[in-house]
């Protein structure tokens, strides 16, 4: 695998493996002709050539001059910066375009501290051989042992367009575990997904790319450098993890929160029935049974009358 040492891109969890490179070899600070694919650098004389104002996105600053080949009427203005400037032209077919064949080796442990729960997506073997042999898939699924071709195509992209101008490419690990089961039910699940946009046609927005330069001096002191723009595939991983076991305490809590809940409902609905609705009467009516006595005296009971009542419940 072909990485960057000293300017490979920075985050947690992300490799960057390169599959074209556009090289400019033994750059120096000095004069030059600016490229003449930049429309900003296009000149006819000297005063389309402001000196000190940089290029706009060019390579450096103009002197000035405006450098014409021979019975040319148009020409680029002259500048300072790392000269020779950098080419614009990409190699048609990717530089690493057996990079494919590469492996990668992902190695991840989750824990639960909750529950005391830890594991690893690695088979727990005593065989030194395996990993040497093993590649992830569907009858090997504890095998870290991924290949970039296969990667990429699980993406439903191809290896040789996206080795070309470069992409980025999530692997997503997840962990749903029901602890009330066996450890060995506990497994990881890959998703694998592109992540940057791709555009239609050959888009300068396509791809992913970046420029890293190497430094270095001659004998008699003088700085030169290389200059590097790496066309690959970015790798984000990105780990989720969930896990649960039943508990008594928290049941009986819900379920006394549910039965709760019932009664207050209840209430609410019928004093809703009973006096917010236009036809709360007949829900009244269902609801209550209205009492009458029937004793004279305008509800008063006698003395007689009770004394008769306690003999006829004797």
């Amino acid at each position: 695998m072909l990485l960057t040492t000293s300017s490979r891109p920075r985050g947690e969890n992300v490799f960057f493996v390169i599959t074209n490179l556009v090289v400019t070899p033994n750059q120096r600070q000095e004069t030059c002709a600016e490229n003449e694919s930049i429309p900003d650098a296009v000149c006819s004389e000297d005063s389309d050539c402001p000196p000190g104002e940089p290029v706009v996105t060019g390579n450096g600053v103009r002197t000035g001059r405006c450098l014409r080949a021979e019975n040319m009427q148009r020409g680029t203005c002259e500048i300072f910066a790392w000269c020779p400037v950098e080419t614009r032209s990409r190699p048609e077919k990717p530089l690493l375009g057996k990079a494919e064949d590469f492996t990668i080796y992902i190695k991840n442990f989750i824990r639960f501290p909750k529950f005391n729960f830890s594991k690893t997506n690695v088979l727990d073997t005593k065989d030194r051989a395996y990993l040497r042999s093993c590649r992830f898939g569907p009858k090997d699924p504890y095998c870290p042992i991924f290949r970039l071709g296969s990667v990429v195509s699980w993406t439903g992209s191809d290896f040789q367009e996206i080795a070309l101008q470069g992409g980025v490419i999530g692997i997503q690990i997840e962990w749903d575990c029901d602890l009330d089961k066996a450890p060995s039910e506990c497994n990881p699940r890959y998703y694998f997904s592109r992540l940057d946009r791709r555009f239609p046609g050959n888009s300068v927005s396509s791809g992913y790319n970046f420029r890293f330069a190497k430094y270095y001096r001659d004998e008699a002191g003088v700085e030169f450098r290389t200059l590097i723009k790496a066309y690959g595939i970015r790798f984000d991983v990105l780990v989720n993890g969930r896990a649960g076991k039943f508990n008594i305490i928290p049941t009986i809590i819900n379920v006394g929160s549910g039965v709760a809940l019932m009664g207050v409902g209840s209430f609410f609905c019928d004093l809703i029935l009973i006096y917010f609705i236009k036809k709360s009467h007949f829900y009244r009516n269902k609801k209550f049974e209205e009492v009458r006595s029937g004793h004279p005296g305008n509800g008063k009971v006698t003395v007689e009358q009770l004394q008769n009542l306690q003999t006829v419940e004797a």
